[in-house]
């Protein structure tokens, strides 16, 4: 596991240290720093990936668009070096990059780890990222000639139809299972469709790639023998935002790596929280998942996990709170075995207090 991340020069950052967790929750004010963090691991997986790399993208790969290199280097750095360094199992991984002047986009690999860490190795569901602005609705659906145990749902959600077309009958772990499961219905098909029907609403999955088509497709229907396949675009953008979501947890290995951005988008308040005690429920399992959220109703999810359903343990939680713009250091907040918050940051999802305050004064200054 990755139980530090420590960025120099990088972006708004100049020196930061986060903690990392089993399951890491990056919430705060936009522009703080939250997607910064995400970024820093996902370079770093892009050397992992390529040992011979002398250079690393800041655009394309991950859906990364970063600019150029004067983009990425802190504006006030002393010099032109960028250091991202992981620290795993009592071992640093320490990468250093520099920049190689003007406006290029990329940047010089100047040091790397001789053994990179083992979570950004992995291959297929043992490593995915998704990114905020995933797919919405689509009749059809990309495929890649990848072979198919080192496909991913990518990251966009592009191979969601894919993934599940050719693992529906894979069986999912035991742990990772809805709670209301029957006996022997541990497919990954029909656990993706118990969670997606939990989280969303009462639904089946069909998931083709066709012969002789170079696309595959998604259809929807709800619960009974009359009920017809219903097209992505007539179920709405919250289906296709959380599946990936859901299809990714279900089939990460022990041992692998979630990063997962927004991964409320397009739900309502119950699904936001039925969404973040199943990306718990992933990270008790064994892998790691790191998640960015703007939703106080994910967060009391993740809450719900450790006091309710205690399929995580306190210990293994951790919620970063990115604040004022000016302050590159985050509040790092610990969980109570009872759920509780060890600290409540001015600005940490208060606003409905602020403002249920400012009406209650409304109606009071109205008689």
């Amino acid at each position: 596991m990755i139980s530090n991340l420590a960025m120099r020069n990088f972006k708004r950052f100049r020196a930061v240290d986060l903690t990392l967790r089993p399951m890491t929750v990056l919430t705060g004010l936009n522009g703080t720093g939250k997607s910064t963090s995400i970024q820093a691991l996902l370079l770093a997986r892009q050397i992992a990936e390529d040992s011979g790399a002398s250079v690393v993208q800041l655009n394309g790969p991950y859906g990364l668009a970063l600019g150029d290199s004067h983009d990425v280097l802190r504006f006030d750095a002393e010099g032109d070096e960028i250091e991202i360094n992981l620290h795993c199992a009592g071992t640093d991984h320490r990468y250093r990059f520099s920049s190689p002047g003007d406006r290029y986009p990329h940047l010089h690999v100047t040091q790397r780890p001789e053994t990179p860490p083992a979570e950004l190795i992995g291959t297929g569901p043992a490593f995915v990222y998704l990114m905020a602005e995933r797919l919405g609705p689509r009749d059809l659906l990309s495929v890649t000639s990848v072979e198919t145990a080192r496909i991913s749902v990518g990251e966009q959600g592009q191979y969601t139809a894919q993934v599940l077309a050719e693992h529906e009958t894979r069986t999912v772990r035991t742990p990772l299972r809805h709670p209301n499961t029957e006996h022997g219905v541990t497919t990954l098909r029909t656990q993706v469709e118990a969670w997606a029907s939990d989280v969303i609403s009462p639904v089946q999955i069909t998931a083709q790639w066709p012969p002789g088509l170079s696309a595959s497709v998604l259809r929807f229907q709800e619960p009974g023998l009359m009920s017809e396949p219903i097209r992505p675009a007539n179920m709405g953008f919250g289906f296709s935002y959380a599946l990936p979501v859901i299809v990714a947890g279900l089939l990460a290995p022990e041992g692998g790596l979630l990063l997962v951005e927004n991964p409320e988008a397009h739900l309502h308040p119950a699904g936001q929280s039925r969404l973040g005690r199943f990306l718990a429920r992933v990270a008790g399992s064994g892998v790691q998942v790191v998640i960015e959220t703007h939703s106080d109703h994910t967060v009391n999810g993740v809450r719900l996990a450790v006091a309710e359903e205690q399929t995580i343990g306190s210990q293994d939680v951790i919620v970063h709170f990115f604040g004022k713009s000016g302050d590159e250091h985050p509040v790092s907040i610990d969980l109570t075995e009872h759920g509780r918050l060890s600290a409540w940051p001015e600005g940490f999802f208060d606003q409905i207090e602020t403002d249920l305050g400012r009406l209650a004064r409304a109606r009071r200054n109205q008689r």
